[in-house]
């Protein structure tokens, strides 16, 4: 089948701000006759400082509920924090969460049942080596993080949490997806200021009897060592990648996820998998590895099905410098409606331009529908869109940062 990609073109729109903080993919999905989102972070953070900001955003229309200031909203019940060193329990959190995706159970006619995909970041302070499991993280040669040589990186990793009130409270499930400690690259190889390793930004999508999460892959892909680790086999493993779990163990609260490993949905959840092949940038295109620090590479998928053009559709980012310095957008598709027949999941176009905004460096892009009546009828969301959705992106520059859209994406189909 053709990996063929639509014509498409961006249009100024209106501007719709986020009236809120957003730090991830802003997931949306219709509860009852609402729109609803979940912008914010949640959780302990020994390096930014905890936060209480994880909110709800509600409207009749998307762009009630995008552009809800923060006044307008509401508050959710989510579950405490672990002190620091406690084994990691079904109904507690280590570190600071960010709601990326969310997918609502086909299964609940009543439309309530939630599961959100979770960012979540940890540091061996949240988390600390644990021997007897061989879970955490040692602190040992960690890398420097965003706020200079005074600060560590955060690794990622991905949960899931489930609401059955539509979004009001909030329980955690486990984890989905992550690397263990023996992955990390760390000092004096890495130079990044990004992530030593782990996985994150998940973008979930429901395709017949399983969810597939696509989501970023920034570690090693087997045990790291300082003195025998390759950058080219480190580069060969990273990238944007998916990984997939059945609806019906989602429902009974086995979140862990089995990741592609280049032939089959095999590897663990937190086995060695492959990234998508078509989204790991060239040498010649300047992809390397994640750890280099000044080669580049794609992250921060955010999927949805286009119902008008019956498509995947793919925004990312791009990495061109340390500290998440990238001022490009891409798109790419796939023409398989079953993601789960031989390697589909992972046929993907080689990326496109969508924007670039020089000077500037953006973050987290998303399609959201529009307040047309036929979007809102048939329940459109962020992972669910039509020919002409709005575009979303988090800009920053000199004079600040800003979540918004002044743009549809249209595309036209004649491949």
């Amino acid at each position: 089948m053709s990996t063929a990609v639509p014509r498409f073109r961006l249009e100024p729109a209106s501007r719709i701000k986020v009236g809120s903080f957003v730090d991830a993919n802003l997931a949306t999905a219709w509860v009852d006759d609402e729109f609803r989102t979940f912008p914010g972070k949640w959780g302990e953070d020994p390096v930014w400082g905890p936060a209480d900001e994880l909110r709800t955003a509600r409207g009749a229309t998307p762009s009630q509920a995008l552009g809800c200031r923060a006044d307008e909203l509401g508050r959710v019940s989510l579950p405490p924090n672990d002190p620091p060193g406690h084994r990691h329990t079904a109904t507690c959190l280590h570190g600071a969460v960010w709601f990326e995706s969310l997918v609502a159970d086909p299964g609940d006619p009543s439309g309530r049942t939630l599961y959100a995909l979770a960012h979540n970041e940890n540091y061996p302070e949240t988390l600390p080596w644990d021997p007897d499991t061989g879970t955490g993280y040692r602190d040992h040669a960690w890398p420097s993080g965003l706020r200079g040589p005074d600060s560590v990186q955060a690794v990622p990793r991905i949960l899931v949490l489930r609401s059955d009130d539509g979004g009001t409270s909030w329980t955690n499930l486990g984890v989905a997806l992550e690397d263990h400690d023996d992955r990390l690259v760390r000092l004096p190889v890495n130079r990044n200021r990004t992530f030593p390793g782990g996985v994150g930004d998940p973008s979930a999508v429901v395709c017949g009897d399983f969810l597939y999460v696509f989501y970023g892959e920034y570690g090693y892909p087997g045990r790291w060592d300082p003195d025998s680790a390759s950058a080219e086999v480190e580069h060969r493993g990273q990238c944007i990648s998916v990984a997939r779990l059945a609806l019906a163990d989602l429902r009974a609260g086995r979140p862990a996820a089995r990741r592609w490993d280049g032939r089959a949905f095999a590897a663990p959840a937190d086995g060695v998998g492959a990234p998508v092949p078509s989204l790991r940038l060239d040498p010649a295109d300047g992809g390397g590895p994640v750890s280099d620090g000044h080669r580049s590479f794609l992250w921060g998928p955010s999927v949805s099905w286009n119902v008008d053009l019956g498509c995947w559709v793919m925004l990312c980012g791009r990495v061109d410098a340390p500290a998440w310095v990238g001022d490009a957008v891409y798109l790419a598709v796939n023409r398989h409606p079953d993601l789960g027949i031989g390697d589909h999941a992972v046929d993907w176009s080689p990326p496109q331009l969508l924007d670039r905004r020089s000077g500037r460096t953006l973050w987290y892009p998303c399609l959201q529908p529009t307040d047309d009546p036929r979007d809102r009828e048939d329940r459109r969301t962020s992972a669910r869109t039509g020919r002409r959705s709005r575009f979303f992106v988090k800009e920053l520059g000199p004079e600040g940062d800003r979540y918004a859209s002044d743009h549809l994406l249209v595309l036209d189909d004649d491949a």
